[in-house]
């Protein structure tokens, strides 16, 4: 049988959070998405970061980049072979 979603959070609490988010603006809730994959793109960064530390900052970009595209589109996007700098 499958996990709730919310299995940590009480129906009421849940039910709280639903509220609030039918009644967020748009744009907010356009605002959270936003922060939410910029702060995906900052961990992915660190984790980077951990695993290369001396990696220049444009490194670290083609890399996270690499975590998303695959190989032949970093090769025609970035002329950066993934495989050549692992």
């Amino acid at each position: 049988m499958p996990q709730p979603l919310y299995s940590d959070t009480t129906p009421e609490a849940l039910s709280v959070w639903l509220e609030l988010l039918r009644k967020m603006p748009e744009g907010e809730k356009l605002a959270s998405v936003f922060e939410m994959i910029d702060f995906a793109r900052q961990m992915a960064a660190a984790g980077v970061r951990m695993r290369y530390p001396e990696a220049s900052d444009g490194e670290v970009d083609l890399r996270v980049a690499a975590l998303y595209l695959n190989r032949e589109e970093m090769i025609r996007v970035y002329r950066w072979d993934p495989q050549e700098h692992a």
